[in-house]
């Protein structure tokens, strides 16, 4: 029996991460409902979750379970017709339930290779129509209508996808170690540990919401990308305020800052400097060129047809939605492994993604969508991350003369 403590049921740390969601992730009100999704390898950080929820006094805790094996049934046996339906109704009921003010969480975990073997445009199909059905509900998450936020848990099809050469035990110690890691769950004091950085994260949010630039220069090899930025655009990273007053952090872990770019203007060649794990297939070596705003082509060594339907999801799906900053010494970059998970891998090196802008994004929060569309916001089903930062980039801010200062030189931050 595996016996290593990041797999043991009493180990601390989970009970520090299931905290750090509650506290640290959601900052639950008292009273405050709570949706979670979870997959079932999850259970026991969601029952832990589920816990500190009710003790930071929650009124309710309901619980969603995915189950990989599930899915694949439904792509194994399922009618053609399936893959052009999603569970509108569960959908409509998570908008209810965030629209009376009720926190979200989820816990990621999923295989990443669930869905390589399966035929790509039932997969494009399915995602487009659960897309189409969860909008509603996605809306008021990413306009921050309501508190929420994202921590992972270990698993074992994920461990063996992050550690393939080690046994499956050791694999899923290894992967809840770096989790931890990440997460700052392995630290004397976790809850401490992240005020400190989220610290860090305020101090270079204030510094580029003063500068106003108007535009970033990326470079390095294979990319000269310049990405205009939305008029009125606000940086944001690490605790984010929602429309409801609570203070939380949506993402653990987290390493960026980012904003939203105006869509429409975007300029040159960019390189991915990491693989990007989508919809079950490893897209290598992205490399693509934008005029006008637009991917006017795009190339992949691997994954080249998945990479077509993405970017052919709609008319937002050529465009960017985000542009964000990470230093390269960050935690998650050192320790050298790629999760094939974004809310990891984002956090990586700076990113762009394509599809669906960010409206908090904004000095002005309450700005209607023709006034975001307008400012350059994008929209779109679709909002993909993927890596183009790297101890070779280097960043600058433009102003509205094109004038350039440097902000990252090598990967590192200099301003």
């Amino acid at each position: 029996m595996d016996t290593h403590p990041a797999t043991t049921l009493a180990d601390p740390r989970l009970d520090r991460l299931a905290e750090l969601a509650v506290r640290v992730g959601l900052n639950l009100a008292p009273g405050q409902e709570l949706v979670m999704t979870a997959p079932v390898e999850a259970l026991d950080l969601s029952r832990r979750i589920t816990e500190q929820a009710y003790r930071a006094g929650a009124s309710l805790v309901t619980t969603f379970f995915s189950d990989d094996q599930a899915a694949l049934s439904r792509y194994r046996h399922a009618p053609d017709a399936s893959f052009d339906a999603a569970p509108g109704w569960l959908y409509e009921g998570m908008a209810q339930a965030f629209g009376r003010g009720a926190a979200r969480l989820a816990i990621v975990g999923d295989d990443p290779t669930l869905l390589a073997g399966q035929d790509p445009d039932k997969v494009a199909r399915a995602n487009r129509a659960r897309s189409l059905a969860y909008r509603p509900a996605l809306e008021l998450i990413t306009g921050t209508a309501i508190n929420w936020t994202l921590v992972a848990a270990a698993t074992p099809a994920w461990a063996a996808a992050v550690f393939p050469d080690l046994p499956a035990a050791e694999a899923l110690a290894r992967l809840w170690d770096a989790i931890f890691a990440a997460s700052r769950a392995d630290r004397p004091d976790p809850v401490a540990a992240w005020a400190s950085h989220n610290a860090a994260l305020m101090a270079r949010r204030v510094m580029l919401n003063q500068r106003r630039y108007a535009a970033l220069r990326f470079r390095g090899p294979g990319t000269d990308l310049k990405v205009g930025l939305a008029a009125g655009h606000a940086w944001m990273g690490g605790l984010s305020t929602a429309k409801n007053g609570i203070t939380g952090n949506p993402n653990i872990p987290t390493e960026e800052v980012f904003t939203t770019p105006d869509a429409r203007v975007t300029e040159g060649m960019v390189s991915a400097t990491k693989p990007l794990a989508y919809q079950g297939t490893l897209i290598q070596d992205i490399r693509v060129r934008f005029e006008a705003g637009r991917i006017v082509d795009a190339r992949a060594s691997t994954g080249q047809a998945v990479l077509d339907r993405m970017i052919s999801t709609d008319e937002g799906a050529r465009m960017l939605g985000e542009v964000a900053l990470v230093p390269a010494s960050n935690p998650i970059a050192g320790s050298g492994l790629l999760f094939f998970n974004t809310l990891f891998d984002e956090n990586a090196a700076s990113h762009i993604a394509l599809g669906q802008s960010y409206s908090r994004c904004f000095v002005d929060k309450a700005l209607p969508p023709g006034a975001l569309a307008a400012a350059g916001a994008n929209r779109s089903l679709i909002h993909v991350d993927w890596m183009i930062g790297s101890a070779e980039t280097d960043v600058d801010g433009l102003d509205a003369e094109g004038r350039a200062e440097p902000l990252m030189r090598r990967g590192e931050w200099v301003r």
